[in-house]
């Protein structure tokens, strides 16, 4: 390496976007994913034991796929290779093929090839990897938004272990944000911040589960504010909505807000108020609401406020929440609200629930009438 490597390598360190110059450097920096590198789980005991065997991580971005293939490969004492399907060709792979191959006859040391985008690879791109994956002259990690089951090789699938990562809730993404504030060597430690806790939901909240989102987020809105007199960036709740491009709308999804919304939503379809239920339907998809949440509500209202006066009602109302959950959002919020339309305008009738319930009264307050003889089994001797 000479000076002018040296040089790019140092710029680099300290240009880097925040996400890359926060990347965990142990397995413990890691939050979350803890069903597959918490502590004697799968994955962190072959990583620890540099006994890593080809592995499939599949998960959204911002996941920590990327940041566990860094790990791997600052603790493997064998050849760690980067490859990214964006635009890496048949030609990269040959080559690394024939490069681990070399080591193997020479110093027998072995050689992980982490593969990202992995899904981006085409029949003959993934085939290409095959036969060094099966006769094991190559150790593979391939990283995948998409489910490998359907985008990757089905042989290669079969030869790899796959673990999935799931989305960082919103406490762990607030664990990452305090970290990248603390910290002062790769972080923004060496600012003084004063973070207001409502624009740390905020960004914990609507980064959806991404950390790479939340950091970036971050340290735009740092960077971009200018510091008070007393010296300090004050990274306020419109400093948050500036930097991750949309505003906070006031919901709590444990408090008051998440049932008055509800309640409100529930009495425009009762209403018959077609813009209030949109309004308030809205307002729930936009705080992130669970769509399975509002589906079940206007199932409910179908049900106990529609009835028998329009039986499809309810059809469509289910149909609705079997659609939300099977295509997810954004796209759920179509079929959500050509149900709670529905619902809106169909005619009411409480005769299903007021009916029911009054028999619950009955039997509850009264003596349990005995089945009359002629409605009872005739199977029955007695």
């Amino acid at each position: 390496m000479d000076l002018f490597d040296v040089n790019l390598k140092s710029y680099k360190e300290k240009n880097a976007p925040l996400p890359h110059r926060m990347a965990p450097r142990s397995l413990d920096e890691i939050i979350g994913q803890e069903p597959i590198i918490g502590k004697g789980k799968l994955l962190r005991r072959l990583i620890e034991t540099d006994k890593v065997s080809s592995v499939i991580l599949y998960g959204p971005p911002g996941t920590g796929k990327t940041a566990i293939a860094r790990v791997i490969a600052s603790s493997t004492r064998g050849h760690f290779e980067w490859l990214n399907a964006t635009v890496a060709k048949v030609e990269d792979i040959r080559r690394v093929s024939l490069e681990s191959k070399e080591r193997i006859k020479h110093y027998g040391t072995k050689t992980i090839l982490f593969l990202d985008e992995i899904h981006r690879f085409n029949k003959l791109q993934q085939d290409a990897l095959l036969p060094d994956v099966e006769e094991g002259n190559l150790i593979l990690i391939g990283a995948t938004t998409e489910n490998p089951l359907f985008y990757v090789n089905s042989a290669l699938v079969s030869r790899s272990n796959i673990f999935e990562l799931k989305p960082l809730t919103a406490d762990q993404l607030k664990e990452v944000i305090k970290f990248a504030l603390t910290d002062p060597e790769r972080g923004l430690g060496q600012f003084k911040i004063k973070m207001e806790p409502d624009a740390l939901d905020h960004l914990a909240r609507l980064s959806d589960g991404d950390a790479r989102r939340a950091l970036t987020a971050l340290e735009l809105g740092v960077l971009s504010t200018s510091p008070g007199e007393d010296g300090r960036i004050y990274f306020t709740l419109a400093v948050a909505e500036a930097s991750i491009q949309k505003k906070a709308v006031v919901y709590d999804k444990k408090g008051d807000q998440h049932y008055d919304t509800i309640s409100a939503f529930i009495k425009s379809m009762r209403g018959g108020d077609i813009n209030t239920v949109l309004y308030y339907l809205a307002k729930m998809i936009y705080a992130g609401e669970d769509p399975r949440f509002i589906a079940r509500r206007i199932v409910i209202c179908a049900a106990e406020d529609v009835g028998n006066a329009d039986p499809l009602a309810l059809v469509i109302a289910n149909s609705a929440m079997q659609a939300a959950e099977f295509v997810g959002m954004p796209e759920a919020r179509i079929p959500l609200a050509q149900a709670a339309i529905y619902v809106a305008k169909a005619p009411k009738s409480r005769e299903a629930i007021d009916g029911i319930d009054n028999a619950l009264k009955e039997i509850e307050k009264s003596a349990t009438i005995p089945v009359p003889d002629h409605l009872k089994n005739r199977s029955n001797p007695w």
